[in-house]
């Protein structure tokens, strides 16, 4: 006999053994399962029952997981990438998000005339404050070189740069009335698409607000090899308040093609897709969506790099809109 071997497997057995007993004499069975299922204690069972050691998997397997996807066209999708989607339906939908990868978009956007539209409904949104500019309210400044209108300049600046015509209304919508933010966006939408009727796409930059259980901002983030970035959101409205909205599945093909893509490019850059009752305006275009760009805890910089991201997902999109 393998007297060492016994030893271990003796030793072992009696750890498991004494965690399980004072767990259940608490009053916690719920907690046994938990501990089970820990790794060391699911390496000392795989011992007794084997004798052998569970190890775990190389740290680089990890990380070959999380490195982008290599393709030549990014943009031609299939039932495949489904997996790259993470949907978050809140308006009581059902989400089939392979029909909305297969759905053709109907856009062209490198034409010579506007056929982007930038807007911020709650334009004085901002972020940790770390460049000591001035603020009204806690995270909110009418400064646009500091609050989310300076990330829809460097989504335009990007966009332009792929050869994308883009109109970028700056005003601050939810300045001085926040609850009339969407009354007011709605207005200046409806009014550039009359003037600019070439115009496809409407992007509505936001960032979100998300507080933890201490009370401070969540500050969503992602490593990429350019840096740090702010993570991605896109928010599509729908009917299911009654009120009228044809557009909504054609916008919810788009932000699913969009958010794989970004996943395909910088796994890990979209949190799910946030799937509304509300229609935010997006009934005005069949190419609108509202996009949060990191969160109050999120730094600018971090938003400036998450919004040239998106640019670059969005005109790698554009390249296979028929797709």
């Amino acid at each position: 006999m393998d007297w060492e071997k016994w030893c271990l497997r003796l030793g072992a057995g009696a750890v498991v053994f004494a965690l399980a007993v004072r767990l259940f004499c608490g009053g916690a069975a719920e907690a046994v399962v938990e501990v089970f299922a820990q790794p060391e204690v699911a390496s000392a069972l795989l011992f007794l029952e084997t004798g052998r050691l569970l190890r775990p998997a190389p740290e680089s397997a990890t990380q070959a997981q999380k490195e982008p996807v290599s393709t030549d066209n990014l943009a031609i999708f299939s039932a495949q990438d489904e997996a790259l989607v993470s949907v978050n339906p809140v308006c009581g939908y059902d989400t089939d998000v392979t029909a909305w990868l297969e759905t053709p978009l109907s856009w062209q956007l490198q034409q010579d005339k506007p056929t982007v539209l930038i807007v911020h409904s709650h334009g004085t949104e901002s972020y940790e404050n770390t460049e000591n500019y001035n603020e009204y309210t806690a995270y909110r400044t009418r400064d646009t070189n500091y609050n989310v209108v300076s990330v829809g300049a460097e989504i335009k600046k990007a966009l332009e740069a792929g050869g994308i015509s883009v109109l970028h209304d700056t005003t601050c919508h939810d300045d001085p009335s926040y609850t009339a933010a969407y009354t007011n966006s709605r207005k200046s939408i409806k009014s550039y698409l009359e003037q600019y009727p070439s115009i496809e796409i409407v992007l509505d930059i936001h960032r979100d607000s998300v507080e933890n259980k201490d009370g401070n901002q969540v500050r969503y983030t992602v490593e990429t090899p350019e840096g740090t970035s702010a993570k991605l959101m896109l928010v599509v409205g729908t009917d299911a308040n009654g009120l009228a909205h044809p557009n909504w599945p054609e916008n919810m093909a788009f932000a699913v093609k969009l958010h794989a893509l970004l996943e395909k490019t910088t796994p890990g850059l979209c949190r799910p897709i946030s799937f509304r009752k509300q229609r935010f305006n997006q009934d005005l275009s069949p190419g609108a969506l509202i996009v949060e760009v990191g969160s109050a805890g999120n730094t600018r910089q971090e938003a400036l790099l998450a919004g040239q991201l998106l640019a670059e997902a969005i005109l790698q999109l554009s390249n296979g809109a028929k797709t």
